[in-house]
């Protein structure tokens, strides 16, 4: 049977998309194929596929593994290298973004193209270039469109000319030769943070053909032609196809067993999982009952066996503003969950899904259709079909991560245009968030409550309140009890979590971060700090109910 290896390396995503169905065995930093008996992924291997993620940033790959993946593709073997993965078979990645000076960061070598700041989180359609013979592209004319998605930062691809190329001098560089040829370009309508209306240049291939960069993550899922193209070049014979995919099912239930990458922890215990879903199905029936002696609508109790056939016990981290810390609080408790068995959805609103990243890299869930919630005109899908698909999924439970302040974008005419309308929308509720660094711990508490009593006027069940970056316990307390007072909700109900010290640049999702290192510091966290069993009582079932008007809004205003 042919083999094709996935890179399973910390601040890699290998969960985030599932490459076709193509790879049959993991690829350690080592270089050697686990449970082989130490067997190099260049003699064992036919084709190698390096998924996204912070693999730059990180410093997963050994100089062993690098070495592995230059001889694959010098043996003219399919080398594949997704978005962080792309970055790695270039020349260099300037990750400099929001730095006065560049920082470069080096990669193999094997395509030479250099990469630069340019965030796109796109749908996008590609087409293909009519210079290229790669295999790659076979049977797919420039006219034919390719589909997928972006989720960078650091996506402007430069290919450079000979006489021009600065980084074959520095002695850190593996420089190999293999060009660069135009692949294909996405056509894409946002581009940092910005509309436009752009064709940019998205993937590259060797001189040969044989060395793959694409910035398009579900290019193998969503174009079969692209795996069959992978399967003929290998030599891949029908009897073997159904061989393949039967592994690779192995392989993904192997992938989504472990929480993160080499942390050694089981996330399939059954007899936990149902713990805790025994947990929420008491939760979710006491608000059924309390609904039921003020309405009269017919709504079903729920069990262990009905769990997975309604849509799953929804919860939205909304915030007072940017910066408050939803992304690191989101991340830390969906991998808290998924640790006690939980299946976690992790969504948000707006485009900007870098931001479920590290929720992604602990879970190892897929980036779905349905990932981004939109909003006016951005994002990918409207809440009323992302709950219809999530009704048809197997999670357990989801978590929204807002976008900004839950009232940024309440007043533009276009509606739904914030966390709030979608809240509104679909009865979801949400736990409170904002971040003390700014304005101090008191300054935070009345900006909660101002916020949260303005939720609840618009009919949104805010249940609960946390204050992050804590620098003072006993300020806290103080606080606390205003809090409470002040908004009508149980002291036990307002939570905090304290200042973590972490690297600034190396944290931050939308300028440069260590998947590994931002996710471990959250998962403690969350786990140190808060009671899982409190979180997921906050969560209820959503229902759509549809969007209040422009003019409904202004009333509240």
């Amino acid at each position: 049977m042919m083999k094709i290896g996935l890179v399973y390396v910390k601040g890699a995503l290998p969960g985030f998309e599932d490459f076709g169905n193509l790879p049959t065995d993991i690829v350690k930093s080592n270089g050697l194929i686990k449970d082989s008996n130490a067997l190099k992924a260049s003699e064992e291997l036919d084709a190698i596929i390096i998924p996204g993620g912070s693999l730059l940033e990180s410093n997963s790959v050994s100089t062993d593994l690098a070495n592995e993946i230059t001889k694959m593709a010098y043996d003219e073997k399919p080398v594949i290298g997704i978005c962080s993965g792309f970055q790695l078979l270039a020349n260099e990645t300037d990750v400099g973004r929001k730095s006065p000076c560049p920082i470069i960061k080096k990669g193999l070598g094997l395509l030479d193209v250099n990469f630069s700041p340019l965030i796109s989180n796109d749908r996008i359609n590609a087409v293909v270039s009519d210079n290229n013979n790669s295999f790659f592209i076979k049977n797919i004319s420039p006219s034919d469109f390719i589909t997928g998605f972006h989720c960078h930062t650091y996506g402007k691809i430069e290919i450079v000319d000979e006489k021009d190329d600065n980084s074959s001098k520095d002695a850190n560089t593996i420089k190999n030769n293999f060009g660069a040829k135009p692949l294909h370009y996405s056509k894409i309508k946002r581009m940092n943070y910005g509309d436009t209306d752009s064709s940019i240049l998205s993937g590259v291939s060797n001189d040969d053909g044989n060395v793959i960069g694409t910035m398009i993550h579900g290019i193998l899922d969503e174009n079969p032609v692209i795996v069959d193209n992978i399967l003929d070049y290998i030599g891949a014979n029908y009897i073997e196809l159904d061989d393949i995919f039967k592994v690779n099912e192995e392989l993904k239930k192997f992938i989504k067993s472990e929480l993160a990458i080499d942390t050694g922890i089981n996330t399939k215990n059954i007899n936990r999982c149902n713990e805790f879903r025994k947990i929420i199905i008491s939760s979710i029936n006491n608000k059924i009952t309390n609904f039921k002696e003020t309405n009269s609508k017919d709504i079903n109790f729920y069990n262990l066996d009905s769990f997975n056939k309604e849509i799953p016990p929804t919860l939205m981290i909304g915030s007072t503003g940017s910066d408050s810390g939803k992304t690191f609080i989101v991340s830390g408790i969906a991998g808290a969950l998924t640790k006690k068995g939980l299946n976690v959805a992790v969504l948000k609103v707006g485009p900007d899904v870098r931001d479920i990243e590290p929720s992604l890299y602990l879970t190892k869930n897929k980036m779905e259709d349905y990932s981004s919630i939109k909003i006016g005109h951005i994002g990918w899908m409207d809440i009323e079909e992302t709950l219809k698909r999530l009704k048809n999924s197997n999670y357990d439970f989801v978590i929204i991560e807002g976008v900004m302040s839950v009232f940024t974008g309440i007043l533009n005419e276009k509606t739904p245009y914030s966390g709030a309308e979608i809240a509104i929308s679909s009865n979801i509720p949400i736990l409170m968030v904002s971040g003390v660094n700014k304005g101090g711990i008191e300054s935070a508490a009345v900006d909660l409550v101002s916020h949260t009593n303005k939720l609840k006027e618009l009919g949104i069940n805010v249940n609960g309140i946390l204050l992050n970056k804590v620098y003072d316990e006993n300020i806290f307390n103080n606080v606390s009890k205003f809090i409470a007072t002040e908004t009508g909700l149980s002291k036990e109900d307002i939570l905090y979590l304290p200042k973590i010290k972490m690297d600034v640049r190396s944290t931050t999702p939308e300028v440069e971060i260590k998947l590994e290192e931002f996710s471990k510091y959250a998962l403690k966290t969350v786990e140190s700090y808060l009671d899982l069993e409190k979180i997921v009582k906050m969560a209820d079932i959503p229902g759509f109910n549809g969007y209040l008007s422009f003019d409904d809004i202004k009333k509240f205003f």
